[in-house]
């Protein structure tokens, strides 16, 4: 068994790298989204999962402002050591900001149209994040 070394990390020109979270029990692919260092040290250190948001250029944890947080059960890193994968335990019905399970709630179809693939929405993103 080797050591982890987050020196081996191969994270983007701007220090970053992709994280998929995918629910332990279902497999089903919740979202993906950015982790630089310091989101990875957090996301291993409190087993919650946390980001980098480009958008907002700050770093966040998964549900800090919807309490949909992702615990944590394994982190994967793939063969190049350029992307992340976490099993996670979503807490709360919706892992995308938008009041879907999955970020993956779309699909592109014929003629480029986009089709909700029939998942409910479980919140209105305007009353939970009062933005």
């Amino acid at each position: 068994m080797e050591k982890f070394n987050f020196k081996n990390i191969k994270f983007n020109s701007d220090g970053l790298i992709a994280a998929i979270a995918q629910d332990y029990k279902t497999k089903e692919v919740l979202m993906i989204a950015w982790m630089n260092e310091e989101a990875l040290l957090k996301t291993i250190k409190t087993k919650k999962a946390h980001y980098w948001s480009r958008s907002r250029n700050k770093l966040w944890m998964k549900g800090e402002e919807s309490g949909n947080i992702q615990k944590v059960k394994d982190i994967y890193i793939d063969c190049d050591m350029d992307a992340i994968l976490m099993m996670v335990q979503q807490i709360g019905k919706a892992a995308c900001h938008t009041g879907y399970r999955s970020c993956f709630y779309r699909k592109i179809g014929k003629n480029l149209t986009l089709k909700n693939v029939g998942v409910k929405k479980y919140f209105d993103p305007e009353k939970v994040y009062k933005k």
